[in-house]
């Protein structure tokens, strides 16, 4: 098959170098090649592409939607520079309090839980038995600080399934603290 392609790559060459009168003479001669059609093999190759792109392109419309917010509320921070060779499945967007404003597609595809649902509650709806005391403490005393912090810590999904997960928390400001964003990723 590919010895025949091959060769009418060759024939396309020479009869294109051809006048019309030789190429028409030559034309008549050629018996066509017919080519048994083969179903496409590629299309993990063109689907992994596909899904990448769509990935980025999620990921940029959450970097989009976060400067949104910090275009509303005045945040001084770098918003850019938050996300820089950070990775991350879930947004979480709180007020000082700790209420959610905003969750990502990330999030409820990690929690099963939907944006409507989340929004007002507090993260630590997510948190259930096996969520360490010590963690909790942490993520307290970390906030007060209002210095960006990292820890792993076992959330629970909507059907109750524990999992664990890295978050990374960054303090928003103006002049003084006015929300925290929660990158996560899940490790397990």
């Amino acid at each position: 098959m590919l010895h025949d392609l091959s060769n009418m790559m060759c024939l396309d060459v020479y009869l294109s170098s051809l006048n019309t009168k030789e190429s028409n003479k030559i034309k008549k001669q050629i018996k066509p090649l017919i080519v048994e059609s083969k179903p496409l093999l590629s299309w993990d190759i063109s689907n992994e592409n596909a899904i990448e792109r769509i990935s980025k392109a999620k990921r940029r419309m959450d970097i989009e939607k976060i400067k949104y917010f910090a275009e509303k509320y005045n945040w001084k921070n770098d918003i850019s520079n938050l996300f820089l060779n950070v990775d991350f499945e879930a947004i979480i967007l709180t007020n000082s309090l700790e209420k959610i404003l905003w969750v990502n597609d990330g999030f409820t595809k990690m929690t099963g839980y939907s944006k409507k649902f989340a929004t007002n509650k507090y993260p630590s709806f997510l948190q259930g038995e096996k969520t360490s005391i010590e963690t909790r403490k942490e993520i307290k005393l970390n906030l007060q600080t209002g210095k960006p912090f990292e820890l792993s810590v076992i959330n629970y999904k909507k059907d109750k399934t524990p999992y664990t997960c890295n978050v990374q928390i960054f303090p928003l400001y103006t002049n003084k603290i006015t929300h925290f964003m929660a990158l996560e990723t899940q490790i397990g």
